[in-house]
């Protein structure tokens, strides 16, 4: 009789968890899974710069940060000075890719964990094959609520994820009413169709009437797409004061390019993160980024109230010549998260790792994002983190929500095209 595919999986990952045992103090084989070519290529560079940054942290130390994790250094001191290995896989923001190399990474890599894949669709997918095999997968950054309702054994996720940040989106708009006197007036939005996406529109539409909120039209398109002038004509036509939108780089540098060519300049654009807080975003569009909102997780200037914000993105941009962002800030976070899970279980074994997940309980002043630390639900949802809103401005993004964390005021309306200086 042939074994089931998951009996063959299981035997695969035994075996690999008992020759990692006998090693332990060489090598942690951790699998990390993020698009490092296509269309999220500049972001999957970014985040592998944070893990790898991550990694050797733990493995070597940080002298002069005394209050990060790991700082002291020589690897894990539960599992004799074990060292992280970071086997990295290629999913190309693709979700049948992303399945693939996940079950390459355990079946052939031997990996005992996986971290990754910042795009929600991909993330779902891959998930599920970590699941099956008996295998913690976390995941840093994606942000789609459903990720966490499929009742998964293995699946942890450290981000606070769109019903939150969707919900902050309105909140914020309820407050700066209230406290700053400014209307969104009439709202539409323009997301991908992704996973991500399409979750979005659909908390989007939920929320906008108990909210108050006037949203008149929602528009979505292709993932992958190379051209959006119809679907801002369509955005134009419904002549909003507040356009909200979700869009990964380059669809978000697309979209910025085609507002500016045909004319399209709303009061407002209040982003969902992802493409807007890659670094390639202000890059490539220079002064034409600024004055756009978009939601976020991290921001160099809450340094002030963290001192571990700045300390941490020096040692980052002193290495790689560019700033944490909301996605490399959450994936270091994440590896650090799921290094001090296997720490505290003292094992490589997959169950002694996913009960010490389950059992995490981090506080804010340990990490480098503005949370109050990492503590999960039977979900595997991070029930400690939070979202704030950052504004572009002279290049650089800066925190404008929670208001009583602002380090400027907000800048509303964005001045029209043609009267920018």
């Amino acid at each position: 009789m042939k074994k089931s595919w998951s009996a063959r999986m299981a035997a695969v990952v035994l075996g690999a968890s008992f020759a990692l045992g006998a090693h332990a103090q060489q090598e942690i084989r951790i699998g990390v899974l993020y698009p490092l070519t296509g269309p999220g290529a500049s972001v999957g560079a970014e985040l592998r710069s944070a893990l790898e940054l991550a990694a050797d942290i733990i493995n070597n130390g940080a002298p002069g940060i005394p209050d990060l994790p790991f700082s002291a250094g020589k690897g894990l001191p539960n599992l004799k000075g074990a060292k992280i290995k970071l086997v990295f896989a290629d999913h190309q923001a693709n979700p049948q890719t992303g399945a693939t190399e996940a079950e390459r990474l355990i079946t052939q890599e031997k990996v005992v964990a996986l971290v990754g894949a910042y795009n929600s669709a991909v993330t779902a997918t891959a998930s599920q094959i970590a699941e099956r095999a008996g295998i913690p997968f976390l995941n840093p950054e994606s942000s789609s609520a459903s990720l966490t309702q499929r009742n998964f054994k293995w699946f942890f996720r450290t981000t606070p994820h769109d019903d939150l940040f969707v919900h902050n989106a309105f909140d914020f708009l309820k407050e700066l009413e209230a406290k700053k006197g400014i209307k969104a007036g009439v709202v539409a939005s323009l997301n991908e169709n992704g996973l991500w996406g399409t979750e979005t529109t659909k908390l989007q539409t939920k929320l906008a009437p108990e909210f108050k909120q006037n949203l008149v039209k929602q528009v979505m398109y292709p993932a992958k797409t190379t051209q959006l002038t119809s679907e801002v004509q369509t955005l134009k036509a419904a002549s909003p004061n507040l356009v909200l939108q979700s869009s990964y780089t380059a669809d978000a540098i697309l979209s910025i390019k085609t507002y500016k060519e045909l004319g399209f300049s709303p009061d407002m654009i209040l982003a969902n993160n992802a493409g807007f807080t890659d670094t390639d975003f202000i890059k490539t569009l220079g002064k034409d980024a600024d004055y756009i909102i978009t939601r976020e997780v991290w921001a160099l200037d809450l340094a002030n109230r963290n001192p571990l914000i700045k300390q941490v993105n020096d040692l980052f941009n002193s290495r790689y010549k560019i700033n944490f962002t909301g996605n490399s800030s959450r994936t270091f976070t994440g590896l650090m998260v799921m290094a001090d899970a296997i720490n505290r279980a003292g094992s490589t074994e997959p169950e002694a790792i996913r009960k010490s997940l389950a059992a995490t309980d981090i506080p804010g002043s340990k990490l480098i994002m503005p949370w109050k630390g990492v503590k999960f639900d039977a979900t595997g949802q991070n029930t400690l983190g939070q979202g704030i809103l950052v504004q572009i401005m002279g290049g650089k993004y800066n925190t404008v929500w929670p208001f009583d964390m602002a380090s400027r005021e907000v800048t509303w309306p964005m001045p029209k095209w043609d009267q920018r200086k």
